[in-house]
């Protein structure tokens, strides 16, 4: 568990909606790390990388998007994909007034990743750089029946979160999720197709004025994501500062992956090159 952890709330881009935020700040930090969650999970789940992120130098801070953990909203709902990206920017705000003079960067994996691709699109030349995992940037052949689902005639409809087997090889870490009470079971319609096939093709669409420093991180065995995201994220941005990397036989999550500990060092050595 990250040591020092201050717990506190702050008001979302959605009137009436907290995010729940989590601090890990260290002493004589050179950097600060906003961390973006995936789908149905939560910050929690990044305790480690925290842990890790703090080792090398650099604060951390992270939320539950909202909908998700312990943040306010409806359960795995969302009105406009718009509000995600949006809300990364509150933390991005933050995490800059409370640590002026400090590069900060975002890590985002998985939907996440969407976001924070998404928010180097809308909120150019706020960070020092972004580091990406197994984002999903484009839109994906998994949720390709939602392009004809009418998510916006019926937004509520549940879909049950069935893809734990995919998110590892590591058994216990399947487990861990399937038995982790802030973990959603199902999320609505509306916030699949809104992120997976409104934002990501409004992403695509964009990709060429992303020109962030960024290093795209993949498993190339992920059956969720496919790798295919990275290579085309990598291939139509404009950054000249980008860095490609499959990670062979691993599925989706990577910092959770038998042999996570080469993707941590990676990630913690391209931030510490950019530092100058």
């Amino acid at each position: 568990m990250p040591s020092d952890t201050v717990e506190t709330t702050i008001p979302s881009s959605t009137p009436g909606v907290d995010l729940f935020v989590a601090v890990n700040r260290i002493e004589a930090a050179r950097a600060v790390v906003v961390i973006v969650h995936g789908l149905a999970e939560h910050l929690g789940r990044y305790d480690l990388v925290t842990s890790e992120l703090n080792e090398a130098g650099c604060s951390v801070y992270r939320f539950d998007n909202q909908g998700h953990g312990r943040s306010g909203g409806e359960r795995g709902y969302l009105d406009n994909f718009q509000s995600f990206i949006d809300d990364a920017d509150l933390l991005v705000e933050k995490a800059r007034e409370e640590n002026p003079g400090l590069p900060v960067f975002m890590l985002g994996h998985s939907m996440g990743g969407f976001i924070t691709a998404a928010y180097g699109v809308k909120y150019p030349g706020k960070l020092k750089g972004q580091v990406l995992s197994g984002a999903a940037v484009i839109q994906l052949p998994l949720f390709e029946a939602f392009k004809d689902v009418d998510f916006e005639k019926e937004p509520r409809v549940k879909v049950p979160n069935a893809l734990s087997e995919l998110i590892c090889r590591d058994k216990a870490v399947v487990t861990a999720y399937d038995e982790d009470p802030l973990v959603l079971k199902e999320t609505c319609q509306k916030l699949l197709g809104e992120v997976f096939i409104n934002g990501a093709g409004w992403l695509t669409d964009k990709l060429p004025e992303y020109a962030y420093p960024c290093l795209i991180l993949h498993g190339d065995d992920d059956q969720i994501v496919t790798p295919d995201a990275s290579r085309y994220m990598a291939d139509h941005i404009a950054s000249q500062d980008k860095t490609l990397k499959m990670y062979p036989g691993f599925f989706h999550e990577i910092l959770n992956e038998n042999g996570r500990d080469e993707v941590v060092a990676d990630i913690t050595e391209w931030i510490w090159a950019r530092l100058g």
